[in-house]
């Protein structure tokens, strides 16, 4: 009997311990963990993917995606840094060793790789109108016209840049932080990048914006000479001057025709001047620039007067700016001037990097703008964009904020070698050639002074075939104008395919 009265009293306390607890409110569901944690520190290796499709010229092209850390080390083997990066994938590919792999960094130095990546090549593009302005609602679509039909890329944040960050609060800051440094450290996580990928066998391109032109041109030679990998071209966009000297009088003169483009587009030429086409007008302005302001500047103050006023009214005339402010400025017209000059009448400013876009100061007086009409822009659809899609549509989950312009002060200008790193590197590869992509209305890095550049990169002329300027109608960011887009995008896509050699085609001289 004794073994039935114990089970007949665990049944009764149950029925009398259920009462009791069914008297009582429930207590909350604990809640639900999120899928991936947010956090405020980065992870030294982290990775998310995801698959999609995207229509390019009218063809589907699947995709893979991968939103990512990869940790730069020390000499040593210490974790220091650690660089985000956005890297595409065509998945209907399966022989990687004749897929194309497009290396992208922008500039700054101090920018994250947010401008190209969701604007110029990648399979999505921020939402804007025809022209590059903002629009809402914010975010992402489509990009019909990016080029990973015909190559993969792989968009890199260098430290302090969009998620990217230090690690090691010990580490020394001149590790990253310079002109050779910068190239170094990169080169290095290239290297891994590559190696992990199995990407060794494709064809390779640098492609660089801005700063990113000088941290490009650097990096060909560094990856030759340092890890003997092989470029087969490099893409310059809105170049700077990559160490090729240009100080004092050739370097106020080459303004003038970025002035005479702008003051086109602003409609402040003469009539006779205005009612041409600007293509038409400019080959005038450069030759004027080469063949008569250079030579004058450089009598400075022993110019012949009469001399002196022949060549202010031909500035005048293909600036936009007065005569009597010409002359006021000994020729050589300041670009802060200019921005405020130009439509100082009208009571607006002009922007610095794409002079299409138009400011209002607190005074119309003064000898510059009060801000940078163009860059306001850009930020305002950028950075909704690009946080949009990087935690929302590819659900990376962090707390860190996203960098569109980071610390990297003080940066390190010493020694800029980098255009005659790009030379080197050239001469030394019968495979690799050069495209400079330019917009006309680019105040920053003047569409006549990268010209001079790739002018001066080679000056034996040896490898001129191998050099290719390409010029839009735009600015800075000449693909943020729709017409522009499509134009940059396929002429990417022709020097790739291009520079991309036969099978078994050898690279000799």
């Amino acid at each position: 009997m004794k073994s039935l009265i114990i089970p007949a009293l665990l049944l009764s306390l149950n029925a009398h311990a259920q009462q009791a607890a069914d008297s009582k409110p429930a207590a909350p569901a604990p809640a639900a963990a999120p899928a991936q944690p947010f956090e405020r520190a980065l992870k030294a290796e982290s990775a998310v993917s995801k698959s999609a499709t995207v229509m390019i010229k009218g063809k589907a092209v699947p995709y893979k995606v991968t939103a990512g850390t990869q940790p730069v080390w020390d000499k040593d083997g210490k974790v220091i840094a650690s660089l985000f990066y956005t890297y595409y994938q065509r998945s209907d590919v399966a022989d990687k060793a004749r897929r194309p792999l497009v290396l992208s960094f922008n500039g700054g130095p101090g920018s994250a790789s947010v401008w190209m990546h969701v604007a110029y090549t990648g399979p999505k593009m921020l939402n804007i109108d025809d022209e590059g302005y903002p629009v809402q609602p914010y975010g992402v679509r489509d990009n019909p016209h990016s080029i990973l039909d015909v190559a993969d890329i792989l968009y890199v944040d260098p430290v302090n840049t969009g998620f990217s960050r230090i690690l090691d609060s010990k580490a020394d800051r001149a590790t990253f932080f310079g002109v050779n440094a910068d190239i170094s450290y990169l080169a290095e996580w290239l290297n891994t990048f590559v190696s992990r990928e199995g990407r060794w066998t494709s064809p390779k391109y640098l492609i660089g914006e801005s700063y990113g032109t000088a941290r490009v041109a650097g990096l060909s030679l560094e990856l030759q000479n340092a890890h003997w990998m092989y470029l087969n071209g490099v893409i310059l966009v809105s170049p700077t001057e990559l160490g090729l000297k240009r100080d004092g009088i050739v370097g106020d003169a080459l303004n003038l025709p970025y002035y005479a483009a702008t003051a086109w587009y602003q409609k402040a030429l003469p009539a006779d001047l205005q009612a041409r086409d600007l293509k038409d007008v400019l080959p005038e302005v450069e030759a004027f620039t080469v063949d008569e302001l250079i030579p004058a500047l450089a009598k400075g103050g022993f110019l012949d007067s009469a001399k002196k006023a022949g060549i202010a009214a031909k500035v005048a005339r293909y600036s936009g700016i007065g005569e009597k402010a010409v002359l006021q400025h000994n020729l050589v017209i300041p670009t802060n001037f200019f921005w405020k000059e130009l439509l100082r009448d009208q009571g607006y400013t002009v922007g610095r990097l794409d002079s299409r876009y138009k400011g209002i100061d607190k005074s119309d007086a003064g000898a510059s703008p009060d801000y940078n009409a163009e860059l306001t822009s850009w930020l305002h659809s950028f950075t909704p964009a690009i946080n949009h899609y990087l935690r929302d549509v590819l659900q990376y989950k962090t707390d860190i904020k996203y960098n569109m312009f980071g610390s990297v002060h003080p940066w390190d200008n010493k020694n800029d070698t980098t255009g005659e790193n790009l030379r080197k590197a050239m001469a030394m590869n019968p495979y690799m050639k050069v495209m400079v992509q330019s917009g006309y209305y680019d105040g920053a890095t003047t569409y006549f002074d990268a010209k001079y550049t790739m002018w001066q990169l080679d000056p034996s002329g040896k490898m001129k075939d191998r050099l290719r300027f390409e010029g839009y109608r735009s600015g800075h960011m000449m693909y943020l104008r729709s017409e522009d887009l499509v134009r940059s995008t396929d002429d990417i896509r022709d020097f790739i395919k291009q520079t991309t050699p036969a099978a078994n085609q050898p690279a000799r001289y």
